[in-house]
């Protein structure tokens, strides 16, 4: 009965909080080098410049550096190249995938009135790509933590009858009844003791204590995820140009996400005392999202040759919705029930309430030395505090639980980027290198990320085309699920880009 009750008022508040941890908040958190060619091929190293659509992303004062008005679209392919290392057992995989990277356009209009310091106006709407999460990598080696661990881990404490169908009860109503009454975690344990990989000390519905059906220390292990989606942003934008050499510019940053993903788990064993032989435990996760930022900055000529630049970007307000499905199957082995394949197959569909995440802000200066109409050299330096990162609503206590991890894990971080261009005629010739601190204080967990990028344009008069290749590398270790089971692989994760734009004056 008690149950029962506790289900009816399950169905009114359902749980927010699907396990979320500091590897999503940093999914949604960071951003890529990416918009037109010519920006990506000096690796975005453009806060002192301005006069590109993708730098008004960096600086919002560089719409007003345009000189009349201006549109550009970019067209983009990404390989992702992954290298995994799990207990010895090294693997390798790649994808490719084919994107229109940014879009967008600026008018400028120049103020008739000589004897006002306001010399122009710009409006401006940009369209860019901030992430790719297009991504497929496995892993497999022999393991000593059965993914047991992560079913009892979610188990130890429950009731027998809060993890547990009533007689007669279908698999899917369970689940989704128990899901809507205790939470994700409760059925997490409902799994394992349904697929029998737990066992319950007693059969008394208050049992709170469990045991797995797995033994040893030896369990072969494969892993594969997939994932696609993307984080985007539409900036709309106002610039200005005060005096000769003073630049001022805002960005409204409006944010949409959508990432899926989709992961599979296999092990098995032959271990003395295991009544589970097999575990196959899939999981695909949809999230869907959308936001708020702005940025204010300022763009300033030192000289004729020497700019500086400063821009403030808020944070991050996003609003986050998920749903997820689950599938287990395990092969028992023993004595009194014989041999024969459990599948728990709930067919259904968690739909989580929102939830929000709370981005840190940003900080970036850069300095550019312009040589004429020769070339110019660009640096940009960022710093962001990772550790101001937060789930929101922060009285959910699973949110105020990870906000202190994310709080005593994470770190601020420094981003350092230098791009250089150089003309010949119609031809420019662009370089750049970048290098993005890691966002954990013990610096291994993600590893700093370093990457280059070369360029090549040609300018026809009133059209541009432009060429560009980036590629970066990054390791990390990832964990295949937050509790439990917690060996990490480690990723070695390349990036390339070849991105192409078309520009022209309007």
């Amino acid at each position: 009965m008690k149950k029962i009750i506790i289900l009816v008022v399950g169905i009114l508040s359902l749980s927010i909080s699907n396990a979320q941890t500091i590897n999503d908040a940093l999914r949604y958190s960071g951003g890529e080098i990416t918009g037109t060619a010519r920006f990506q091929s000096m690796s975005g190293a453009f806060g002192a410049l301005g006069g590109d659509l993708s730098a008004i992303s960096i600086n919002p004062a560089g719409s007003a550096v345009f000189t009349s008005s201006y549109a550009s679209f970019s067209l983009g392919t990404e390989n992702n190249s992954n290298d995994t290392n799990y207990f010895n057992g090294r693997d390798h995989s790649s994808n490719s995938s084919f994107n229109l990277n940014q879009g967008g356009g600026v008018f400028v209009f120049k103020n008739n009135n000589t004897d006002s310091p306001w010399k122009k106006f710009s409006l401006a709407m940009e369209y860019d790509i901030t992430k790719n999460y297009d991504n497929d990598w496995r892993a497999n080696g022999t393991g000593n933590t059965s993914i047991g661990q992560y079913f009892l881990s979610n188990a130890q404490g429950l009731r027998l009858d809060e993890i547990s169908a009533f007689p007669g009860e279908s698999t899917s109503d369970a689940y989704s009844g128990i899901g809507s009454a205790y939470g994700y975690g409760n059925q997490q344990a409902f799994l394992g003791y349904d697929s029998y990989i737990l066992e319950p000390n007693s059969t008394d519905d208050n049992n709170t204590l469990y045991s797995s059906n797995i033994a040893g220390n030896s369990f072969q292990q494969d892993y594969t995820y997939s994932a696609t989606g993307y984080n985007g942003k539409i900036s709309f934008n106002l610039g200005t140009q005060y005096g000769e050499n003073t630049y001022f510019g805002l960005n409204l940053n409006s944010h949409f996400l959508n990432y899926e993903r989709y992961t599979n788990f296999y092990e098995t064993n032959n271990n003395a005392g295991s009544i589970v032989k097999e575990v196959l435990f899939d999981n695909t996760l949809s999230t869907t999202g959308s936001g708020f930022s702005f940025q204010l900055g300022g763009i300033f000529k030192l000289t004729n040759e020497l700019r500086a630049g400063i821009t403030y970007e808020s944070p991050t307000w996003m609003t986050l919705e998920d749903e997820t499905s689950q599938y287990v199957e395990t092969f028992v082995s023993d004595q009194n029930l014989g041999d024969f394949y459990q599948v728990v197959d709930p067919n259904v569909l968690n739909i989580f309430e929102s939830y929000r995440i709370q981005t840190p802000s940003k900080i970036t200066g850069s300095l550019a030395y312009v040589f004429g109409t020769q070339g110019l050299i660009s640096v940009d330096y960022s710093r962001r505090d990772y550790s101001k990162t937060k789930f929101k609503p922060t009285s959910d206590p699973a949110f105020n639980a990870e906000n202190t991890l994310m709080e005593n894990m994470l770190t601020a971080a420094s981003t350092y980027k230098i791009g250089a261009e150089y003309k010949v005629k119609q031809f420019s010739f662009r370089g750049g290198y970048r290098i993005e601190e890691s966002p954990y204080a013990n610096g291994t967990t993600v590893g700093d990320l370093t990457g280059y990028s070369l360029g090549l344009g040609y300018n026809f008069g009133n059209t541009n085309l432009d060429l560009a290749f980036s590629q970066s590398n990054q390791d990390k270790d990832e964990q295949f699920f937050n509790t439990g089971l917690t060996n990490p692989v480690t990723l070695d994760t390349k990036i390339s880009n070849v991105i192409l734009t078309l520009g022209f004056r309007l």
